[in-house]
């Protein structure tokens, strides 16, 4: 006990003492020292979160090397922001433009006079973004401030207007603001104008303390109040001061305890539009007016606002809401649509829950794929699953031939993409749902996962067409694609060393379609006899994608080309540097096994030596991510759905 009492103890005090390092009091005349040794000190409020944000790193998303992103975003220069990379997937471009909004305010821009409005349906992260800043907030070094203000001010305040000029060359920094109006009488009262002996003591941000971050709710329009927003007066103590007198002042509105920091507000257009009016005061003016007879009150935060389109819409049709309309931001922040990224938020949501059960492979992969099918809007260029497939950077064959449509014209095809559909809420309770209904076996899987997406839709309270396009998408759409995933998946387990026997295949291929293409001999790599291209070999690969009769030596040729270019770059050329032969090489080694996959799954009782080559599978599939619970359940369902004829 007394060991484990003294590394708790050692803990506890080793966090004080750092935090103690960090607490600063001193006068105002020390304080401008400070200064003048690091002028970044008094840094407005956009400016502060715009460095938080960038002190962590940026990269380009071409650096990556990912080709699905390189083919996705190809000349477009999209940057990752590593402050947002771990807990945001899929909305770099929104991330982008929340960036480059803190970037133009940190320069003082007209950005800086606006408010930053966050819009997109519900479950898409738009409140997580804003707890994010604020967490960015908290975490960040502490902030200087003058002692027992209730707003926090920064102490630059204190200098008298007329020498503002002269201190800020001495400091180099731009000095902006007044003194609150009780720190004004305070520095009259207390100190007897004397501003250099004021104290000055840092202070940390606390979202739960109130010190620089604030939070507005949506209010009640029978009870709205202003004092949520901009304090109030202390009656009980207007017996004892009049009512001009700033010590009954209570300076606890959001606006003001948010001061240097952040204000959010919630769900921001349920309110009445003359609540919104101390808002777009703030932002735009800066100031907000004090409770009672007390002026206005010099506020720098940055003020972030979020709710969904409907209110959105709602608000900006109505004509006397221009002036507000024109003092705000709007930033989209449409449901992620990228199928790797969206497993990522999935991923990330169990990890930081106590969801334990086995997840067996592919099943957020069939449960992203519904998500984002939901999300589409159709178009006459692909159909959606094809569409899924690019927007996630992949290459799409059909008819053994990479399909040529260009990302961004599909994505300015669309007006309203990703601003509906299915949330990452709605997926997850799915996931529990289909954990529920199988406790014993403590795994959930792609056919389970399916069946309570099934059930949920049809519980749910939506569109008939909707609910009919959705229930489409699950009982077909994304059954045939399980299929064909499944179908790799007990190949793969049946043939051993797969990678190895693929990779065989591909350079057996491109030496005989090379002698070919070129008119030569194939060199055989055991005998070293020169032999005639295989065309049976070849033909055998190709027509698993359809290439057939004078197609052939087109393709030939396509592939050597393709592939001479890549090595010409130094690219490593693997089977699955081109897709269409990928393809091929797999639909292959599929066939190469079918009909024994197919004998061994559904037979009721196996000989010897199919019991053993059963069993060998079910030792890969172990090996590369199910456990026993849901490999039963898949080598059933492939049992009953695979292997019709």
């Amino acid at each position: 006990m007394e060991n484990g009492k003294s590394v708790f103890e050692k803990l506890i005090k080793d966090d004080r003492a750092v935090h103690e390092q960090k607490i600063w009091r001193g006068t105002f005349l020390e304080y401008l020292e400070r200064v003048r040794e690091d002028p970044t000190i008094p840094k407005l409020a956009h400016s502060r979160v715009y460095d938080l944000i960038v002190r962590m790193g940026t990269t380009d998303l071409h650096d990556t090397d990912d080709p699905r992103v390189k083919r996705l975003y190809k000349d477009e220069s999209i940057k990752s922001y590593g402050f947002f990379r771990d807990e945001f997937f899929g909305i770099e471009k929104t991330i982008s433009q929340i960036v480059r909004y803190f970037h133009a305010a940190s320069l003082k821009g007209e950005e800086s006079r606006q408010v930053l409005y966050l819009m997109g349906p519900v479950g898409s992260g738009k409140s997580s973004l804003v707890e994010k800043l604020q967490r960015g907030l908290e975490a960040s070094d502490p902030f200087y401030a003058i002692e027992s203000c209730p707003m926090f001010e920064e102490p630059l305040h204190l200098l008298p207007r007329h020498l503002r000029k002269e201190f800020e060359k001495m400091l180099g920094t731009h000095i902006e603001g007044d003194l609150c109006p009780v720190c004004r009488f305070r520095l009259k009262d207390e100190f007897g104008g004397r501003y250099e002996e004021v104290p000055i003591v840092t202070r940390t941000f606390s979202k739960r303390n109130r010190v620089g971050i604030g939070v507005v709710p949506p209010v009640d329009p029978n009870n709205q109040d202003t004092s949520v927003l901009i304090g109030s007066e202390d009656i009980s103590k207007l017996d004892v001061y009049s009512e001009g007198d700033p010590r009954v002042l209570d300076l606890n509105g959001a606006l003001n305890v948010g001061n240097r920091g952040i204000v959010e507000f919630i769900e921001v257009f349920k309110n009445e539009t003359e609540y919104l009016h101390a808002m777009i005061t703030a932002t735009q003016e800066k100031v907000i007016p004090a409770p009672g007879r007390h002026g206005l009150v010099y506020v720098d935060a940055v003020i972030a606002a979020h709710s969904n389109e409907a209110e959105w819409q709602k608000f900006r049709a109505d004509h006397t809401n221009e002036a507000i309309l024109d003092r705000i931001v709007v930033v989209k922040v449409p449901y992620n649509l990228r199928l790797s990224e969206e497993v990522k938020i999935y991923q990330k949501i169990i990890r930081n829950s106590d969801f334990r059960a086995h997840v067996a492979p592919h099943t957020l992969e069939v449960a992203s794929m519904f998500a984002i099918l939901s999300r589409l809007e159709p178009n006459n260029k692909c159909d959606l699953m094809t569409k899924l497939k690019l927007y996630n950077g992949e290459e799409v064959v059909e008819k053994g031939k990479t399909k040529k449509i260009d990302v961004q014209e599909l994505r300015e095809d669309t007006k309203r993409e990703g601003m509906n559909g299915i949330s990452t809420r709605f997926i997850m309770k799915a996931l529990d749902n289909a954990l529920s209904d199988n406790i014993d076996g403590n795994c959930i899987n792609p056919i389970n996962v399916r069946e309570s997406l099934i059930a949920m839709v049809k519980e749910a309270d939506i569109a008939d067409d909707t609910r009919k396009q959705h229930l489409e998408f699950l009982q077909d759409t994304l059954h045939k694609e399980y299929l064909d995933v499944l179908r790799k998946e007990i190949t793969k387990g049946f043939v051993y060393a797969y990678s190895e026997q693929a990779e065989a295949l591909f350079q057996n291929y491109l030496d005989h379609a090379e002698a070919f293409v070129n008119k030569t001999r194939v060199k055989d790599r055991n005998t070293r006899e020169e032999l005639q291209p295989d065309e049976a070999f070849l033909k055998s690969i190709e027509e698993q994608i359809a290439i057939i009769g004078s197609a052939a030596e087109g393709f030939r040729q396509e592939v050597i080309a393709y592939l001479w270019a890549l090595s010409r770059r130094g690219e490593r050329i693997t089977y699955k540097s081109y897709e269409p032969l990928k393809e091929a090489i797999e639909k292959k080694l599929t066939e190469s096994v079918r009909e024994l996959s197919r004998i061994i799954t559904t037979a009721r009782t196996r000989d010897e030596e199919q019991t053993t080559k059963y069993n060998a599978m079910v030792r890969n599939l172990l090996d590369n991510g199910y456990c026993e619970s849901c490999v039963d359940v898949v080598l059933k369902y492939a049992a009953n759905n695979l292997w019709k004829d």
